[in-house]
């Protein structure tokens, strides 16, 4: 688990603990716990998105759908990315990422973590 992948299962633990949270506030509280001296990690967009974007979805546990980020790409890679993992739990970030692009020559930005922390944790609900 890199530290996106822990900012996200620290907002998913923050969330499950306060019902009335948003999942903006959460992921706010989380990345300032988690990069305290540094700006631009706290304010990095995709790995936030893709947060986000599985709260919106309301595969998140504890997390209401609705609507969180206007992130498209984002929340196009974890989708196909959850769907992947439920197939595969044994796929890597590597593995994924070349799924959710189609192999197309793109550079992950840290979405990966935050999926596979989240579903390797038990933090995204089974499907029904």
């Amino acid at each position: 688990m890199g530290k996106y992948g822990e900012a996200a299962e620290f907002a998913a633990q923050l969330l499950a603990k306060q019902s009335t949270m948003l999942p903006t506030t959460a992921w706010e509280l989380a990345v300032t716990r988690v990069f305290p001296k540094s700006k631009s990690s706290r304010a990095k967009g995709c790995p936030r998105d893709s947060f986000l974007a599985l709260c919106q979805t309301g595969v998140v546990k504890n997390v209401a759908p609705g609507t969180y980020t206007r992130s498209i790409k984002n929340k196009g890679y974890v989708e196909r990315a959850l769907d992947a993992l439920r197939s595969n739990p044994a796929l890597d970030e590597r593995g994924l990422w070349q799924i959710v692009t189609d192999g197309a020559d793109k550079v992950p930005n840290r979405q990966m973590d935050v999926v596979t922390t989240l579903f390797r944790n038990g933090f995204i609900r089974p499907v029904t």
